[in-house]
């Protein structure tokens, strides 16, 4: 699998088509054939009740994990959606950044298929793992 974008030409498509993220802080931190890593700086405003991460923040960051990973692949296709995604809470996620990791499985021509590894807080152990596909779009 070859890259066709840099972690940061990835980080500025996103930022430039989805301005809220630009707000948040998101950041590619990392793109190498069939990986990808992203950060979203913590805020208080992630957290719910038990002061634990919340499930949309973790959604949020699996799905960003993916884009980036399709986007490094692929190019610069904004219109690549995702189409499946399937989320497995493991732990209470702790306050602090989110980082999620994402690993191609599978690309095709209309179809990528890839997992997601997520953490929080600076701890190492997993409170997420993700599935999920994005559609591409037919050239």
């Amino acid at each position: 699998m070859d890259l066709k974008l840099t972690a940061e030409e990835v980080q500025m498509l996103i930022r430039g088509g989805l301005p809220a993220v630009g707000k948040s802080g998101f950041a590619v931190e990392e793109v190498r054939p069939g990986y990808a890593r992203v950060r979203l700086p913590y805020h208080e405003k992630m957290l719910r009740p038990g002061n634990v991460i919340s499930g949309p923040t973790l959604f949020s960051a699996a799905d960003s994990a993916m884009y980036a990973l399709v986007l490094s692949h692929v190019g610069p296709e904004l219109m690549a959606v995702t189409s499946n995604l399937n989320i497995n809470f493991l732990n209470k996620g702790r306050p602090g950044d989110v980082l999620a990791e994402a690993k191609m499985l599978k690309l095709g021509r209309r179809l990528a298929v890839m997992e997601v590894s997520i953490t929080t807080g600076g701890d190492p152990m997993p409170v997420a793992h993700v599935t999920g596909s994005y559609a591409l779009p037919v050239k």
